[in-house]
């Protein structure tokens, strides 16, 4: 076929797309557009060019191009919609999305993109509101349900969660990850005992997935069963000498075994690896404190506290350290933070697991 180089039309560009001559194509309406600054369907038809090339950020260029010019043109502002979500944008993507679910809300296509974005926004309670219709029409598709499930769960919807989880497990009986997630949402519904038993199930596959071993010592270690915790933390740490929280949790154990020195070989290790770990400058500060090294523990206590300020247990530690050394004044305002504070609820082993959303 032959085109007018200067002075394509758009059949020109549409054959050539449809030949897969896409550079060509992209020229083509590119010229076009040029030539017709106000014609919407050029600048659309620019926008699924450059998609199909994975241009997406150009994709987007035109298509806000084309809805500038012709809000109403057919397909745009999904096209839009898809090109935002394609680069991450998922704030950008959400408008547009539910402008065409709003018109449409048979529309499974956007209803499903526009429950991801939510999910990639990390607003999980309405990725879950529009996941829930589209995982249930495509009862196959483990990824869908997937996020779905850790939508519910994030979002403290535990039914969903474990009811989206069975599903996947019954598709596929060894899906390790599914144990775990199944795991999680049983752990925050205190149905401890089933959790332990989704994490066994989890750590049987071969090799057993990161964290596996980890989450199943936890819930151990919750429930005071210390050896079994210890078992399964230095199985983790087998697979991962690095497994930061592991240490950390062994640390935990020895100082209720009354190993101190112990103890502080492997909460240093863990916090050198990782330096965010609450519990593990809590127990530092415990030991320094017991040792009478009041200035460092109150470091580990202050690191506790910047950790997560809104835990009373570092801000507790403090205050008996400044009732010890005689800082009474500081030790009242940290007695006042601990009232203050509005107790956590027992973390869950969710909280604990790669992957969870940031609190």
């Amino acid at each position: 076929m032959l085109v007018n180089a200067q002075n394509p039309k758009p059949a020109d560009a549409i054959a050539l797309e449809q030949q897969g001559r896409l550079a060509e194509a992209e020229k083509a309406w590119t010229q076009i557009v040029q030539q017709s600054p106000r014609d919407a369907a050029a600048f659309a038809s620019l926008g699924v060019v450059l998609s199909k090339q994975e241009k997406y950020g150009e994709a987007a260029t035109a298509y806000r191009k084309a809805l500038s010019l012709n809000p109403k043109l057919p397909g745009i502002r999904l096209n839009l919609g898809l090109a935002e979500f394609k680069q991450g944008h998922f704030q950008a993507a959400i408008p547009h999305l539910a402008v065409v679910l709003g018109a449409d809300p048979s529309n499974m296509q956007a209803r499903t993109l526009l429950g991801l974005s939510y999910y990639g926004d990390k607003k999980y309670a309405l990725a879950a509101k529009y996941l829930e219709a589209s995982a249930k029409a495509d009862p196959s598709n483990t990824e869908l349900h997937r996020v779905l499930a850790q939508s519910c769960l994030w979002s403290k919807q535990y039914e969903c969660a474990l009811s989206e989880f069975r599903q996947i497990i019954k598709q596929n009986p060894d899906s390790a990850a599914a144990h775990i997630l199944a795991a999680e949402a049983l752990d925050a519904m205190d149905r401890r005992n089933e959790a332990i038993a989704e994490f066994q199930e989890a750590t049987k596959a071969s090799p057993a997935p990161p964290d596996a071993h980890f989450g199943l010592g936890y819930l151990y270690w919750k429930s005071h069963q210390y050896e079994e915790a210890r078992h399964e933390f230095e199985a983790e740490l087998v697979a991962d000498p690095r497994h930061a929280q592991s240490l950390a949790y062994l640390g935990d154990i020895e100082i209720k075994q009354k190993n101190p020195e112990k103890a502080l070989t492997y909460l240093h290790e863990a916090v050198a690896i990782q330096n965010d770990i609450h519990i593990a400058h809590v127990d530092i500060g415990i030991i320094l404190m017991d040792q009478r090294k009041y200035k460092d523990a109150e470091e580990a206590f202050r690191r506790a506290v910047e950790v997560d300020p809104a835990k009373a247990d570092a801000h507790y530690r403090l205050a008996r350290l400044y009732q010890a050394t005689g800082n009474n004044s500081a030790a009242q305002k940290e007695c006042e933070t601990v009232r203050q504070l509005n107790e956590k609820e027992d973390e869950g082993v969710a909280s604990k697991m790669p992957g969870a959303p940031p609190r």
